[in-house]
């Protein structure tokens, strides 16, 4: 027969059974508030980091915008002075002149040193801009590229301008890959096994931040851009 005593220690451990699940429903119920939480900062830092590369896209094109309109800006400036002697045009005390014969890299410089020039050297953004312009009016369809005077035929990766200067790293204007299979250069090798050691410029439509340079076989026939310095006596090119 049993005590009452017995009774009341039979039915402490279901008390202590039913007070496990309580203690277990407020741990559960803080690890869903922590996971909700994450979330939120997870979705909260992708949204940061979408608006900043829609920020830094649109100061991009900005930039591209206003160089445009200095470029533009400029040359008008300079058409009331501009002198025309045999295609060349003068811009920001340089000369320009946009072939059409289709040449090879080689033959192209030997054109423009015939009149007293070379192959083009860009050594500023506003001048890549005023070239990017100028093209986009020039070219007939995508493939219709011009020569400027850029080289790795002495070395592979060591970019060299005509006149033996070497390509500043920090003022470059390589086609990103928006348009290209791969990002330029590639030293693509599928035309020409020697490679891919001369730079051709130019798209039909707008290129992206200016970025339409590509290597190419220096041997494949495309206009060119040759330059020289204007007369600085009467802005004239001769």
């Amino acid at each position: 027969m049993s005590h009452p005593q017995d009774y009341r220690q039979a039915d402490a451990p279901t008390s202590q059974q039913h007070s496990v699940p309580r203690g277990g429903s407020k741990v559960t119920s803080e690890r869903v508030a922590l996971f909700l939480l994450s979330a939120l900062l997870a979705a909260a830092a992708i949204v940061i980091c979408r608006l900043s590369f829609d920020n830094l896209q649109n100061k991009k094109s900005l930039q591209t915008l206003r160089d445009e309109h200095e470029a533009m800006k400029r040359n008008l400036t300079d058409e009331p002075c501009q002198k025309r002697e045999g295609g060349w045009e003068l811009h920001g005390g340089k000369c320009d002149y946009f072939s059409t014969d289709r040449l090879s890299w080689e033959l192209s410089r030997n054109l423009c040193k015939e009149q007293h020039g070379d192959l083009v050297k860009i050594d500023s953004r506003e001048e890549q801009t005023f070239l990017e312009l100028k093209l986009r009016e020039k070219m007939n369809e995508d493939e219709d590229k011009f020569w400027i005077g850029l080289t790795d035929s002495e070395t592979e990766g060591t970019w060299l301008w005509a006149d033996g200067s070497p390509l500043d790293t920090s003022l470059t204007f390589w086609s990103s890959g928006e348009t290209e299979p791969e990002p330029e250069p590639d030293n693509w090798t599928g035309e020409d096994p020697d490679g891919e050691d001369c730079v051709r410029m130019g798209e039909k439509g707008r290129a992206p931040d200016l970025k339409c340079w590509f290597d190419k076989s220096c041997k494949e026939p495309q206009r060119c851009i040759c330059e020289k310095e204007a007369t600085a006596a009467h802005l004239k090119c001769v």
